[in-house]
């Protein structure tokens, strides 16, 4: 199996978390997205205890809340002693509902507004990570108005590609996220910074991209920062104590995907480190870094129902299901690879090639194509692995379908952990003229 928290059981169902996924559509329906909370603590464990140790205290990762949000979440974060990463008020809102302690949170963003800014103000958010001159100056406004002073990093790109996909690469010059070191633009924006008497510039901050399977781009990344800090505190004679690299670490959607042990990975990122800052003569900062899809992905999945199997002779087969691109859009935006199985025969051969289609009317609706499975009858469940991340967080209610619930699964018993929606949701915010009363 792809990931070790999969298995089949005697009954030839696939079992994910130690339990019956089949028995789990039987109780909650479909869509559903399981989450496994065990391994998203043991993922987020690794990264806890590695970075402790080869980096030292005050070193820790932020969950990249992205990923995956809802209020269950943070519970679990603010538990395991991590912190998080925020990139708009309505994450801010989640986490403050789930009591998480936000003197450990970290405000992104490339374009807060001034309520988005005075929300997380009030709200006593640890960090801003400033992305431009323009919010700057909106946050020494604002905290000028409070009488407040407010510690931030500055968002800096290194100039770096990761060689992932373009669309979740953010590292290069050319990005729209934060200030590039290479035009000269960061330093004038460090001097600006130095000159705001309410805002306390605590280090800097960059990401490279996304799924990333090996360390360089951290690598190269954290030498460009290194060597910019040092030529801060010459010209400033500000020694930054925070440097954050972002998070990007991969995981296996299929089998072609690679492995990666995240612990020695982040223990080589370390060692290179030590040595840069040995070479620059700069005291090694407290390290940073903001894993979201490494912590959540394998700990999801999805299942859903199949409507139909249609094969066009000649052409291929379609296995339509009842959900799609409404609880998952990665691969209508950029073709993200996936494992599907049918969890009804998961012991069975898998003798029928086909595309995943979801239910909407849309051409463009589709969950994979070129899968091999066991060939599926109405009612079988079909289950997409790897779906922790990024399913959920972008889904969309288009063609008014409900998103799907969370149910948690946890030594072996399952919880909801978020309602399914249903059509009442949908209409909530509508607001109309009242019907015309019936005529008598």
């Amino acid at each position: 199996m792809l990931h070790t928290n999969l298995s089949v059981n005697p009954e030839g169902h696939l079992t994910f978390a130690g339990m019956d996924t089949v028995r789990l559509c039987e109780k909650y329906g479909t869509p559903l997205l399981l989450l496994d909370e065990d391994r998203v603590r043991q993922n987020l464990r690794t990264y806890l205890r590695t970075m402790r140790e080869v980096f030292g205290a005050g070193s820790f990762p932020c969950y990249a809340s992205k990923a995956l949000s809802f209020t269950g979440i943070y519970k679990i974060v603010a538990e395991e002693g991590a912190g998080v990463d925020l990139v708009s008020p309505g994450e801010l809102y989640t986490a403050a509902r789930a009591r998480f302690p936000l003197s450990r949170a970290f405000f992104h963003g490339n374009n807060k507004t001034d309520e988005d800014i005075r929300y997380a103000l009030e709200a006593g958010v640890g960090y801003f990570v400033v992305d431009n001159a323009e919010e700057l100056a909106a946050l020494e406004k604002l905290c000028q108005s409070r009488d407040t002073q407010q510690k931030i990093l500055l968002r800096l790109t290194p100039g770096i590609d990761p060689h992932t996909h373009a669309k979740i690469s953010t590292g290069k010059v050319d990005s729209k996220f934060g200030v590039a070191i290479e035009t000269g633009q960061a330093m004038e924006l460090v001097r600006r910074t130095l000159d705001c008497p309410h805002i306390h510039l605590a280090g800097f901050h960059c990401h490279v991209g996304s799924q990333c399977f090996d360390s360089q781009p951290f690598i190269d990344a954290a030498a460009i920062m290194l060597d910019f800090m040092t030529k801060v505190r010459d010209r400033f004679g500000l020694t930054a104590d925070i440097l954050n690299l972002g998070g990007g670490y991969g995981v296996r959607y299929v089998d072609a995907h690679p492995s990666i042990d995240i612990a020695d990975n982040i223990r080589l990122v370390a060692r290179r480190i030590r040595e840069t800052c040995a070479a620059l003569s700069f005291p090694q900062p407290r390290i940073l870094l903001e894993p979201g899809r490494s912590i959540v992905a394998d700990a999801g999945l999805t299942l859903y129902t199949c409507g139909s199997v249609k094969t066009i002779p000649g052409y291929k087969s379609y296995v339509s299901v009842d959900g799609g691109m409404t609880d998952n859009p990665r691969y209508a935006l950029y073709q993200a690879p996936y494992t599907v199985l049918n969890a009804s025969r998961a012991a069975a051969p898998a003798d029928l090639t086909a595309t995943i289609a979801g239910r909407c009317c849309e051409s463009g609706d589709l969950i994979q194509e070129n899968v091999t499975l066991p060939t599926p009858a109405r009612g079988d469940r079909i289950a997409v692995l790897v779906t922790g991340a990024y399913n959920y967080s972008m889904a969309s209610n288009y063609n008014r379908i409900p998103r799907p619930p969370i149910v948690l699964l946890h030594d072996g018993q399952d919880r909801l952990a978020v309602r399914r929606e249903s059509f009442e949701d949908l209409v909530r915010n509508d607001l109309c003229e009242e019907l015309a009363a019936e005529p008598s």
